[in-house]
């Protein structure tokens, strides 16, 4: 997963804090620590935002300032419309109407953007892309807990939204075949028939070993974890 954020704002405060409690839950994520960045985000950027099953975007009073953040938002909105990427925006320290409706410190920025463009389309296609993400359900910070509490939370969401993606084609096919399996014994109950036995006692297994696959992506097991030396 990908995290998109302002440094100035969160790198030392809720965005560490929010990385620390998705790996402590096996979560990889891709945080950006370069401090000095140029005017377009690089090609790492890009990959790991194209590889990403969700992207977390902790919106902040300065997050639109940057271009660079700007950039990613735009990147990871493609992704969600191109790949299905799940988005979850999070507000930290901001009205998250604010964000949505590019009040405040968002219009601000935005003011500055248009003022040194030379390229109005580019920040058309920003404004767009922060009312798309910002309209996701997310997470508002500014409520009566603490942030301990809310980091907690927000992680657990992060790792159910990827489980249901890791293993929604698998759920969908043990349903099929779930379906199935009734059919087969309804008839079975009704009909002798030796090949639509064998063929319930396959679509049984079948079942199995799908629930064995999705147990096996739940705990993020790689091909290499079952390369065992004798």
């Amino acid at each position: 997963m990908f995290i998109s954020f302002r440094g100035e704002d969160t790198r030392k405060t809720f965005t560490s804090h929010l990385n620390a409690a998705l790996e402590r839950l096996d979560i990889s994520t891709y945080i950006d620590n370069n401090l000095q960045r140029g005017d377009e985000i690089s090609s790492t950027l890009i990959r790991a935002i194209e590889e990403a099953k969700l992207s977390v975007i902790v919106f902040s009073k300065h997050y639109a300032d940057s271009k660079w953040c700007l950039d990613e938002l735009v990147k990871i909105v493609e992704c969600g419309k191109t790949k299905g990427q799940v988005i979850v925006p999070v507000f930290y320290d901001i009205d998250p109407s604010d964000v949505r409706h590019q009040r405040g410190t968002y219009a601000e920025a935005f003011a500055k953007h248009e003022q040194h463009s030379q390229h109005n389309m580019e920040v058309r296609k920003w404004r767009d892309c922060l009312a798309v993400a910002a309209n996701f359900a997310g997470w508002d910070c500014n409520v009566n807990r603490t942030e301990s509490e809310i980091v907690e939370e927000i992680a657990m969401d992060v790792l159910e939204k990827l489980n249901r993606v890791y293993v929604g084609d698998l759920d969908h096919q043990i349903t099929r075949n779930e379906q199935l399996l009734e059919a087969q014994n309804q008839f079975c109950n009704r009909v002798y028939d030796k090949e639509i036995r064998r063929q319930r006692d396959a679509t049984a297994k079948r079942i199995e070993k799908l629930k064995l696959d999705r147990s096996t992506r739940l705990l993020r097991f790689t091909p290499d974890d079952f390369c065992y030396d004798l």
